[in-house]
């Protein structure tokens, strides 16, 4: 397909795009204290930061089913912290998928998906590694359609941890979801992020979310993307935003699964005000 030839090109000229920025900031000699947007930055990379944020994630995957057709879904995610007392803190994280499904040649629908909730509870005390526990949801609000989720409750327990060494932010997510009715869902997910923070709030960053599906047949269990992006944070008047670009190969994945991703994400972030 030519519009695969297009997007390969397009990914080529993005990793060595993004080589050639790593070099250049690379070569800046002079320590400059850390600005504001530069700490966001970082605090962007920790899922389990006190701070309130909407992040709009849209995943694109290419060559899905028999047509090689583009599937997108929207994901609209908002963090919400809660202070429990001095010593622990909870971080809600809330997905709402808006899916864009293809069908046949031509046709496609979109619908909601079923709403992913996570709830976190962390230390608020520092230290080297930063980790949270709790349970995740799967709360059944799909579309009156199979391709838009199984529209079943579910229940499953979520871990997060991270470390911040320097430049560096890495840390991983897992969850498993176990549902209850006909689908019976037992559905993994586990992602590693690594991110290195460069001069000017930019950072580059590789965070793929590999999924596994247990019910499936062997050989069609698991998505595995590899890839990588790009971001920044910046404020637009008073306000800080957290944009970033990435693009994936799923070296392993289910027949009729596209073979390549693109990820966009534009975050909304509400830091607390200093007093």
């Amino acid at each position: 397909m030519n519009y695969m030839k297009k997007f390969k090109s397009i990914a080529v000229i993005t990793f060595v795009a993004i080589f050639f920025t790593t070099l250049s900031y690379s070569q800046a000699t002079e320590e400059k204290p850390e600005s504001d947007e530069a700490a966001l930055a970082k605090a962007t990379q920790n899922p389990l930061a006190a701070m309130y944020s909407l992040p709009f994630q849209n995943n694109t995957t290419f060559g899905v089913g028999e047509y090689d057709r583009v599937q997108n879904v929207l994901n609209i995610q908002p963090v919400i912290p809660v202070g429990l007392g001095e010593k622990i803190n909870l971080i809600n994280r809330i997905i709402i998928p808006v899916i864009t499904q293809p069908s046949g040649e031509e046709n496609s629908s979109t619908g909601v998906g079923d709403i992913s909730y996570t709830a976190w509870f962390s230390p608020t005390k520092a230290s080297k590694i930063i980790w949270g526990v709790g349970p995740v949801f799967q709360i059944p609000t799909g579309s009156e359609a199979d391709e838009f989720g199984s529209r079943e409750f579910g229940i499953g327990p979520s871990i997060v941890a991270l470390t911040t060494l320097d430049q560096w932010v890495v840390g991983i997510v897992t969850n498993n979801v176990w549902t209850f009715g006909d689908a019976a869902e037992n559905k993994f997910l586990f992602q590693y992020f690594v991110n290195y923070n460069l001069p000017k709030a930019v950072y580059l960053v590789s965070a793929p979310i590999m999924t596994a599906n247990w019910n499936a047949a062997s050989g069609e269990k698991w998505i595995v993307p590899l890839g990588a992006g790009i971001g920044k944070v910046f404020k637009i008047g008073k306000q800080p935003i957290n944009v970033n670009a990435q693009g994936y190969y799923n070296a392993v994945k289910p027949d009729g699964w596209g073979s390549w991703q693109m990820r966009i994400q534009v975050q909304l972030l509400f830091p607390k005000k200093k007093k």
